[in-house]
């Protein structure tokens, strides 16, 4: 099985889906901003302070590139599908699955994340024009999307159904 990677906006559920998506599919989950919360031995905020968000956002590449070599679910960080060498080796090794999910509900799932470097550095309407910077490029870049709208269990079998059609 090819990796399945889920992207889209902080919030819109990549971690909730991909983990009920994994045991559905009867495979494994890697949640990316864990995996280099833990390769790293730093929190995402640390990393982002200490190290800044270039080494960051090269790390995702690094990690995407490892990643690639499995199979399974993959829920990537927000930005991880805006750089185009990501895209490229994800959509080459497997399928980019976009959950599309409305600024409004996003917003409400991450205002109060300290975890959150973007978040917490960022007011609203700034957090909502990265949004909307965002959208077309998880739009081209991935294999398909699902509507995000419902539940993790409705999301998860919409994935599925796109993926049997695929």
């Amino acid at each position: 099985m090819k990796p399945i990677y889920l992207c889209g906006f902080m919030g819109c559920g990549k971690t909730t889906v991909g983990t009920l998506l994994a045991e559905k599919l009867n495979c494994g989950f890697c949640d990316m901003d864990e995996y280099i919360v833990e390769r790293e031995k730093m929190k995402i905020p640390q990393i982002f302070a200490e190290k800044g968000e270039k080494y960051f956002r090269e790390t995702e590449t690094t990690v995407i590139k490892e990643l690639s070599e499995r199979s399974g679910v993959i829920a990537c960080g927000g930005g991880a599908m805006l750089k185009k060498e990501n895209a490229e080796i994800a959509s080459e090794k497997g399928i980019i699955i976009y959950i599309e999910v409305p600024f409004e509900i996003c917003y409400g799932r991450i205002s109060d994340d300290k975890n959150r470097p973007i978040v917490t550095n960022n007011t609203k309407e700034e957090l909502e024009f990265i949004y909307d910077s965002r959208v077309p490029v998880y739009k081209e870049n991935s294999t398909f999307s699902v509507n995000g709208n419902g539940s993790a269990e409705e999301i998860a079998e919409r994935i599925i159904s796109a993926l049997e059609q695929a």
